[in-house]
């Protein structure tokens, strides 16, 4: 497959089509991702690219010259998948459009992620992770009730690319039985716009859309972070009055609190939440943070610690995977969230070197040097 592309959208779903074996030829341009160049986090190199781009081939080439323009023609000719994430209509100015691309390869899937979809009045518009949290409203129901919060990770980047390799593998599917390739599109915007379906509903059903609660959900209570003895926060969270109950009886031997005419279901005690909660943390207040879970766990009730990214390296169910630098410094990242029955998680990938593989794949496809 064939990737065009930079930043984090696009380079996330071709990471999963290459972590499930496909074979990534990444064209990048002369000067490289620009992903390449956020930061030096990953041993000297940039984490956003280091995560993104294992195990891909590096091709740098300019499609606007007649070398490189012959170059990636000869490469979508074979290719099953080309996704990409350029400015909306930027290959096809250049001479290759997707109708243009599938007379020479019927079988070709092309899937184009924007920021607000390849056309429309907002196509042109250039569309970052965070403008689009705003864009979509996900800031608005986010953070604390005086100052909305930006969610920590790139999450409208993130999601659009693994939305479109879903989408690449629905494709594949389709041709399976159809014969024929497809051309996909996802936008930031649309995903980011799905992820707010409870919140719009609200809004134009409902009462309104929900506020932003902190460490809180803003329909379900209790559910939150309530503070221990030792300083830290344990959020807890119960879903039905079963285990309301158990928290109450078992957890906190406090069964009186569960009888409580404002706390005897949860619309009641959404609708008296600083008295619940106030109720609470005067039990969770006398306990240790590992007391408290000791008996949280006892009483079958969920919850959570609040930890940091240093916390997660401890984490018991945190799992890695072996990867490499450009330039060879090993380090661990993540392991893919699928579990593989077999895979013991040892296979080692690395980034490419910019243009790294050029010279080869041009020889291969091209049968000359650049």
């Amino acid at each position: 497959m064939i990737a065009v592309e930079q930043a984090v959208a696009a380079p996330l779903c071709t990471e999963r089509l290459a972590q499930a074996g496909a074979r990534v030829i990444k064209i990048e341009r002369p000067e490289g991702d620009f992903a390449r160049l956020y930061d030096t986090a990953a041993r000297g190199e940039s984490a956003y690219f280091t995560w993104l781009n294992q195990g891909k081939e590096s091709v740098t080439l300019d499609f606007k010259t007649a070398h490189g323009a012959r170059l990636l023609r000869a490469l979508l000719a074979k290719a099953d998948v080309l996704v990409e994430n350029l400015s909306p209509g930027a290959l096809e100015r250049a001479g290759f459009g997707r109708d243009a691309l599938m007379a020479r390869n019927p079988g070709l899937i092309t899937c184009a992620i924007s920021g607000f979809g390849s056309d429309g009045p907002q196509a042109r518009r250039p569309a970052y992770d965070l403008l689009v949290q705003a864009e979509a409203g996900l800031i608005a129901v986010s953070g604390s009730p005086d100052a909305p919060g930006r969610i920590g990770v790139s999450i409208c980047d993130i999601s659009a690319g693994l939305t479109a390799y879903s989408g690449v593998l629905e494709a594949l599917i389709a041709r399976g039985h159809t014969g024929h390739g497809a051309h996909i599109g996802v936008s930031l915007f649309d995903v980011a716009a799905d992820f707010m379906a409870v919140p719009y509903l609200h809004a134009r059903y409902g009462a309104g859309a929900p506020r932003p609660v902190g460490l809180k959900h803003p329909s379900i209570a209790p559910y939150g972070a309530f503070p221990c003895a030792d300083g830290r926060l344990v959020l807890i969270a119960v879903q039905n009055e079963r285990e309301w109950q158990r928290l109450c009886r078992d957890a906190f031997a406090d069964p009186e609190l569960a009888e409580r005419p404002d706390f005897t279901s949860n619309v009641e005690r959404v609708a008296h939440r600083d008295a619940l909660d106030a109720a609470i943390a005067r039990h969770t207040g006398a306990l240790t943070s590992n007391a408290l879970t000791d008996r949280l766990t006892a009483a079958g009730i969920a919850y959570g610690m609040l930890n940091g990214p240093d916390d997660l390296v401890h984490h018991p169910a945190f799992r890695t995977t072996g990867a490499a630098t450009a330039e060879g410094n090993r380090l661990d990242l993540p392991a893919h969230p699928v579990r593989w029955s077999g895979d013991d998680g040892t296979t080692e990938t690395a980034t490419p070197a910019r243009g790294a593989d050029t010279e080869a794949v041009t020889r291969e496809f091209l049968g000359d040097a650049p």
